[in-house]
């Protein structure tokens, strides 16, 4: 017989990783079987022994009962059938998510329990719990003779029911139904949870035979306080609160080891019937639950006379300090601005990656059930940054219903720091504004198809440019708007038949210029014929290298892009994560992370699990990114001049689609590499003649929305920060290896042609003829002249044979700057 808790001080064992919550062993195939008298005379056989013979024995050697006389097809295993082991597994948690200071987002639970080992939880819970469930807790062996008769005679007798079992006897019941939970499909689940319930009638001793020989069996291996321990972990002590610590956090407000006597009181009561008696629904009932286990304290020698006053004359809602339950995403806005997004990309990652578990089913368990402490990148200063900005460039409630985005990613980490839309999060669309959908991420993160990037895939043109020995000083002939597909070349493929047509997004920038110039500009028809030079294989490759890739849907699986020329110009799609995550790597030096949101998982003892990881790699050369980021520099001077250039060092790109469907500006410096896009989510539809804020815009471009978006954003998320430079670019890659240019002037076009191509240039030919002292028809000016970058296009014109009219004749042009803002 063990000591009584009131007559010794408890250390309380330490805890142990698993608790006993398995399904018991089956029972032997010979075990007979009886119907539903013979339960209850079976029953009432256990007691008598149990009270002549000792409980033990009669819990473990009770003969079967022989056959009654009985008409009922219920049946049952009979006493010794019964199993006598529990299995064991792991109590099921709630998991928490955190932002990376630390401050809690959401939790996830099937059960809202937090374990702790008996030392954390007051004795005055534990004195509670005893004195009004299971007095002769520390006296019986499993069960008790005594209650189990009386108990007896009071339900046949036709009086109010009453329960007879003890606390180690409930711990089995629960036992039991958590195992149900945990197994099988939701129908298994449901109808092993009733079997595992008590019942009125027969069929409800029945169930307290099985679970008074596992009762008894668990004595033998367990001591009382580790019985207790898990006992008050396991139990449910409200509508959705599992086990003393979480129920101390919830309706107190500190943890379990810390609460008073009236609390105790208050949880110790809720247990018998968790809705009736949580005081959260039923403060009333609640209340007169509480007094009446004061009562059983006072009674017990827990509590004295003047305590059980004073108890039962406090209202319970006075004590009560509610900390309502933060389950799942839609309350993490509550904590950070616009934070539910990314908490849910962050449920998502658990759900799809095997880090995680084998299967999606379990990975959501683990979420659910395992307890975890997941430490995230978020930056909840970013984050608030985010959310208002994007919501102040176009509102949630704009007549418009165009949407935006926000994400940024931190070079050489790939840390997700802020992930915004101006929607609000829900998992189900019930209001305007509500948007279930992740604009941002993939469609397995989010359930987006993600929108055509436009001209901000043209820096992975620029990088196989670079890659293939060219220059940003080499010109370009952006005069054609169509190519035969043959122009084009693939080692991965074969272009034939057809031909591309496509159109700048302004006129006047179809002539030779610098690649700088068509970056800064964004000029389709340079860049187009850059590709004609280029392997599109290679160019795509390039991409895939930097994460980019489709972002699938429900039936297909994310892929790179196809090696097609409307590529070069963003035809495909892509989710605004990943192209912050390649920006990114021109951001770093060349350095390529894939974006993880995810720092650190913990199980409930603390142990570090295995989270994604970003796989921070150098995947371009650095002399490439540097050049990258000095080309995309030029963008204030170019499409977003009218945005203006931030007050640190910055690159970008602004990016418009075909028919203004969509509109981006992914932009990075040394520190946050940042996209924004607008658009029409469902589906691609034209911003145009459309009414944002008040105010009419015929049509859309990246600096329009997108732009303002980015610099708003980042002005912000930057001040303070020490903004270092990009490292400079090598004079290889801007200028190239210089290259003499061969005379041809006073040459016929074919043999000036000739001599050009074969010193490794490319000729264009000027349709206005000039005066010229040579015959008509010769080559009257080249340009350039001298030496220049191998590669570039020598522009020719032809003489009209009339020489010319005198002296100050305007020079011939250069090669000009583009002036445009095609592609945008």
């Amino acid at each position: 017989m063990q000591v009584h808790p009131a007559a010794r001080q408890r250390a309380g064992p330490a805890r142990t990783p698993d608790y006993p919550v398995g399904m018991p062993n089956p029972a032997r195939s010979r075990g007979r079987q009886v119907n539903a008298f013979q339960a209850l005379a079976l029953l009432l056989s256990f007691v008598l022994v149990a009270g002549v013979g000792g409980v033990l024995a009669a819990g473990l050697t009770l003969p079967g009962v022989a056959a009654a006389n009985g008409v009922t097809d219920l049946s049952i295993t009979a006493f010794d059938g019964l199993p006598t082991e529990l299995g064991t597994t792991t109590l099921p948690e709630k998991s928490t998510i955190l932002a990376a200071d630390g401050s809690l987002l959401a939790t996830f639970y099937d059960q809202n329990r937090v374990v702790v080992p008996l030392t954390e939880i007051s004795p005055l819970l534990q004195h509670a719990v005893i004195a009004t469930e299971d007095r002769r807790f520390y006296e019986h062996a499993g069960v008790d003779p005594q209650g189990m008769a009386r108990a007896f005679v009071k339900n046949l007798a036709g009086q109010d029911q009453e329960g007879a079992s003890t606390l180690t006897q409930q711990y089995v019941k629960n036992v039991l139904i958590e195992k149900a939970l945990s197994t099988g499909t939701k129908a298994e689940q449901l109808a092993a949870v009733e079997a595992a319930k008590e019942h009125e009638g027969t069929e409800g001793y029945a169930r307290k035979l099985r679970e008074a020989k596992l009762a008894i069996a668990l004595e033998k291996t367990m001591t009382k306080d580790q019985i207790l321990e898990k006992y008050l972990n396991i139990a449910q002590f409200g509508a959705s609160v599992y086990g003393a610590e979480s129920a101390a956090q919830y309706y107190f407000g500190k943890p379990a080891k810390d609460i008073n006597y009236l609390e105790a009181a208050t949880i110790a009561g809720i247990t018998q019937s968790p809705t009736k008696w949580d005081p959260t629904i039923n403060p009333g009932d609640s209340e007169t639950r509480r007094n009446r286990v004061l009562l059983n304290m006072k009674k017990q020698g827990y509590i004295t006379a003047e305590e059980y006053t004073a108890g039962v004359t406090t209202p319970l809602p006075a004590t009560l300090n509610v900390h309502p339950l933060r389950q799942g995403c839609m309350t993490a806005g509550d904590v950070v601005a616009g934070a539910g997004y990314f908490c849910d990309y962050v449920t998502k990652v658990i759900v799809n990656d095997p880090a995680f578990g084998p299967t999606p089913d379990d990975r959501k368990a683990v979420l659910y059930r395992g307890g975890l402490i997941i430490t995230t990148t978020l930056d909840p200063r970013l984050q608030t940054i985010a959310d208002a900005e994007v919501k102040a460039s176009i509102p949630v409630d704009d007549t418009s219903g165009v949407a935006d985005a926000l994400v940024t990613v931190q070079p050489g980490t790939g840390k997700i720091l802020a992930m915004a839309q101006n929607r609000n999060y829900t998992p189900v669309a019930a209001n305007p504004g509500d948007e279930p959908i992740n604009y941002n991420t993939d469609f397995q993160y989010g359930a987006s198809q993600g929108f055509s990037p436009g001209s901000t895939f043209k820096p992975f043109t620029l990088l196989e440019w670079l890659k293939e020995g060219h220059s940003l000083y080499e010109t370009i002939d952006a005069t054609p708007l169509q190519y035969p597909m043959n122009a084009f070349h693939g080692s991965c493929t074969k272009l034939s038949g057809g031909t591309y047509k496509f159109h700048n997004s302004s006129g006047g920038e179809t002539h030779p210029m610098t690649v700088l110039d068509a970056t800064r500009n964004s000029v389709n028809s340079a860049y187009i014929a850059m590709g004609t030079k280029l392997d599109l294989c290679a160019i795509m490759q390039g991409a895939t290298d930097l994460g980019v890739h489709t972002p699938g849907s429900r039936t297909v699986a994310p892929e790179p892009y196809k090696p097609y020329p409307a590529n070069i110009i963003g035809s495909d799609t892509v989710a605004p994560l990943t192209m912050a995550a390649a920006y990114a790597t021109f951001a770093s030096g060349g350095v390529y992370c894939a974006p993880i949101a995810i720092t650190s998982v913990k199980d409930p003892a603390g142990t570090e699990l295995p989270v994604p990881q970003a796989g921070c790699h150098q995947a371009i050369d650095p002399k490439y990114a540097n050049a990258i980021n000095f080309a995309l520099s030029g963008i204030w001077d170019g499409t977003a001049r009218g945005v203006g250039e931030p007050p640190f060092p910055s690159a970008g790109k602004t990016g418009t689609t075909s028919e203004n469907e969509y509109t981006w500006f992914a932009g990075y410096t040394p520190l946050l590499a940042t996209v924004s896009w607008i658009g029409f989510s469902a589906k691609p539809t034209p911003v145009q003649d459309v009414i944002i804020k008040g105010k009419f815009y015929p049509r859309l471009f990246g600096a329009t929305f997108a732009a303002p978006l980015w610099k708003a954003f980042m002005v912000q998320a930057l001040d303070g920060a020490p903004n270092p430079a990009f490292a400079a670019p090598d004079d290889k890659q801007v200028f190239g290896e210089k290259k003499f240019v061969p005379n041809v002037v006073g040459k016929s076009v074919g043999d000036a042609t000739a001599a050009l191509k074969g010193a490794g240039f490319s000729v264009s030919v000027d349709p206005n003829p000039v005066a010229s002292t040579v015959p008509a028809g010769s080559v009257a000016e080249q340009s350039p002249t001298g030496s220049t970058t191998p590669g570039s296009v020598v522009t020719l014109r032809l003489s009209n044979g009339q020489p010319p009219a005198g002296p100050g004749l305007p020079g011939f042009p250069g090669n000009g700057n583009g002036g445009g803002n095609g592609g945008h």
